[in-house]
């Protein structure tokens, strides 16, 4: 008992130290609260709509009878679309998209109608950009409706005159009726999708760079020495009492960020909460755990919060939440194992998002786990460099 009342002394006066640091450096205010924040706001803020609206869309109309006038209006009527311009030529609307003032326009030649009218399968073109994707895609899937609709528009009201009644033209139109859900997020919230791994992934990078740079900064302002003599040479005391501020500061804004768009701006969570909060344990003890190995691995303050850096910025691309891992090449595929935001989303995505049992997802669990004990593998090294070594800028 009186051993745990020194270790429990030691880690209170250890974690005031490194408070009253937090407090008088503006790096782990900005870092640790302001930053975060500043993420978390712009992020859920920017698709605050869900999807975008009003794209603008341009047309060039050669044929200009009162079927294609229809057509561009229907085309103005859809949500995410907006007609922007009516232009002359190809060559002009080509320059208006190479301009950035359209992302799309609709090529209707001339004799389109008297082409639909008398069956002879006229073509209709339609441009996009997808140097930026969404609006790209959702263009092209507003401009393939409208033609769709108008070519059936046309052969509705033939049968009609022909005297077939409204189901059989009906089941002539459309033989196969499809009825199309997306599993999760019925409302296309694209917010939900891309704030629920950038946010976590920016947080996971805060993570990293404070937990190698306040450990590096006991070498470079020479407080190495008084750091581990206040854990009277005890690394494991020394690392806890130093990361135990700084955990439950990201632990508070992690919870922060979740209560924030699952309760408030109520993204989907069959998981529960539990799930919830497991998360964002297992997330801020693997990043610090990661950021704590980095440094271990190598003992420079500028070494270690590069490689803290490079991890979470490959992050973003090998998690497999823009474009499916599986198809990406196979050492990149083995690399993700090894990137701890790629587990967080597999947990996210399985357990929260689609509301499985954990049990699907144990192997990305005990990965988090691992990356949360992997400081045990470099404390030695640690130990030596605060007590040995001598900064070089």
């Amino acid at each position: 008992m009186k051993k745990l009342h020194i270790y429990i002394r030691r880690l209170s006066h250890l974690s005031a130290r490194e408070v009253g640091l937090m407090v008088h450096n503006p790096i782990y205010i900005c870092c640790m609260v302001v930053f975060p924040l500043v993420v978390i706001l712009f992020f859920t803020s920017l698709m605050s709509e869900g999807q975008p609206e009003k794209l603008p869309c341009g047309v060039v109309d050669n044929d200009n009878t009162s079927m294609t006038r229809a057509m561009i209006r229907q085309l103005d009527a859809f949500q995410s679309t907006h007609v922007a311009g009516h232009y002359n030529s190809v060559a002009e609307a080509r320059e208006a998209i190479q301009r950035n003032k359209i992302y799309a326009f609709l090529y209707i030649p001339e004799g389109t109608t008297a082409g639909l009218i008398s069956k002879r399968q006229p073509k209709v073109s339609f441009y996009y950009s997808n140097v930026t994707l969404v609006a790209g895609s959702m263009l092209f899937k507003d401009l393939k409706t409208v033609t769709t609709l108008s070519s059936a528009a046309v052969g509705s009201a033939k049968l009609q005159m022909l005297g077939k009644t409204p189901s059989e033209i009906r089941n002539f139109i459309q033989p196969v009726a499809l009825d199309v859900h997306m599993v999760g997020n019925p409302w296309m919230n694209y917010n939900v999708y891309l704030s629920s791994i950038m946010v976590p992934g920016i947080l996971i990078l805060f993570m990293f760079l404070i937990t190698a740079y306040s450990i590096g900064t006991e070498l470079k302002f020479g407080r190495a020495h008084g750091w581990m003599a206040m854990a009277d040479g005890n690394i494991f005391i020394a690392l806890t009492g130093k990361l135990l501020p700084q955990t439950l500061i990201f632990l508070s804004i992690f919870l922060g960020y979740e209560w924030y768009v699952y309760g408030y701006l109520d993204f989907p969570h069959p998981g529960g909460l539990h799930m919830i909060l497991l998360l964002a344990a297992l997330t801020v003890f693997s990043s610090q755990g990661f950021g704590v190995f980095a440094f271990g691995l190598m003992p420079s303050l500028r070494m270690s919060m590069s490689v803290c850096s490079l991890w979470a910025v490959v992050g973003f691309s090998a998690c497999g939440a823009t474009f499916p891992l599986f198809a990406m090449d196979g050492m990149i595929e083995a690399l993700a194992q090894i990137i701890p935001l790629r587990h967080y989303y597999m947990i996210y995505q399985i357990c929260i998002f689609n509301g499985y049992p954990l049990i699907d997802a144990w192997l990305n669990v005990v990965a988090l786990v691992a990356f949360a004990a992997l400081p045990i593998l470099v404390t030695r090294n640690i130990k030596r460099a605060m007590v040995e070594y001598v900064y070089i800028p």
